[in-house]
């Protein structure tokens, strides 16, 4: 069925037809399409895993999921995250950082770092709207988190 539009034209009902368009096309303008098609999504994993080595963070993009950042972060918001092994870690920074347990990375600002004589460095996160820290996230028995914990700082 189709429905007319403006003089001279005709809209088909469902919108887009791929498959029609597809059918109508010779096996190598298909061929073309498909390889285009494989140029871009190649292209846009390149691009993600240039920006891991640039970036020294296995993601270097994260979106913010809750509100527990907010005034600073909304829910959405886009964070392009460091991690460089060598920079310290330092009260007031903003950190990614995942726990065992948990699939899913959460976005926190450090309060407390504690720096021990041999290097060690462990610190405790909490969120900008949350009333306490986030010894409640931490998987059982965990009270502070260590650098292996991160996996990334927000630069942007």
């Amino acid at each position: 069925m189709v429905r007319a539009g403006a003089v001279g034209t005709h809209l088909p009902t469902s919108g887009l037809d791929i498959f029609g368009d597809l059918r109508k096309m010779n096996k190598r303008q298909l061929y073309y399409q498909v390889l285009n098609f494989a140029m871009i999504v190649s292209s846009a994993l390149m691009i993600w895993k240039g920006l891991i080595v640039l970036t020294g963070s296995e993601s270097p993009i994260v979106v913010v999921l809750s509100g527990s950042m907010e005034p600073a972060f909304h829910r959405g918001d886009l964070l392009f995250l460091t991690n460089f092994r060598e920079d310290p870690i330092r009260a007031g920074e903003i950190v990614v950082f995942k726990v065992e347990g948990r699939d899913i990375p959460i976005v926190h600002r450090v309060i407390k770092v504690h720096e021990k004589d041999n290097g060690d460095i462990k610190f405790l996160t909490k969120g900008d709207n949350n009333e306490v820290d986030d010894r409640g996230l931490y998987k059982e028995g965990q009270n502070w988190l260590e650098k292996k914990d991160v996996v990334g700082r927000a630069r942007g």
